[in-house]
């Protein structure tokens, strides 16, 4: 079910209404897709957050620009790194029953057998790119890995679908489990077995004997 979102169009484009509108707890936003026309707008910040809570990072929200409401997700975002506050916001357009492509978060989830004995996890994916319906699209996508064992390796082709297209090749690693490293314990100073200690040159001392 879609999460309403109220916006109003913004007609004025000039930078220092940017301002005004952040001021008063907006974001300013842009609603674009292949069938609409590009439209700017702008949220109440509060009832932004609702929304995505509601509906998730990838959720369908029902956007109502001054009573016309149309399907969107939510595309891209600006974020304020000093004030950790969101700044601008992307819609995309969207139609319930055509197919989209977006990137989803992949998380690994489980505590891995392999890493209980020792080894190193690595994940080189983080998100992948999936092509399915709009309400189809998940907050995230799991993979267990509490199996996993010191050697063996996760691969694209062991990800869920769950009705989804992935776009990636099969073989690309998801996740692995690198034996730990062993560590060569060197002694400083210590002598070879049978030989001398070497002189500054770097050469065995001969011994000194009797002419």
């Amino acid at each position: 079910m879609s999460a309403v979102l109220q916006a109003k169009e913004r007609k004025n484009l000039r930078r220092s209404e940017l301002k005004k509108i952040r001021e008063t707890g907006n974001i300013p936003a842009i609603v674009y897709g292949a069938k609409v026309e590009s439209k700017p707008v702008f949220v109440s910040s509060a009832d932004f957050t609702k929304a995505i809570k509601a509906v998730g990072r990838n959720g369908v929200i029902s956007l109502d620009v001054d009573g016309n409401k149309q399907d969107v997700i939510l595309s891209d975002y600006q974020e304020d790194m000093i004030k950790r506050e969101i700044i601008h916001v992307d819609f995309l357009a969207v139609d319930k029953s055509s197919k989209i492509t977006v990137d989803v978060k992949l998380a690994l989830v489980g505590d891995a057998i392999g890493v209980k004995d020792g080894g190193v996890l690595q994940q080189p994916l983080h998100q992948i790119s999936v092509t399915t319906t709009p309400d189809n699209i998940p907050p995230q996508i799991e993979v267990d890995i509490s199996n996993l064992q010191v050697g063996e390796t996760l691969y694209v082709r062991d990800i869920p679908t769950m009705g989804m297209t992935i776009n990636h090749e099969e073989s690309e690693v998801v996740a692995s489990i690198l034996p730990p490293k062993v560590e060569e314990e060197i002694n400083a100073g210590e002598q070879q077995e049978g030989g001398h200690p070497d002189n500054e040159e770097g050469r065995e001392t001969e011994p000194v004997g009797k002419e």
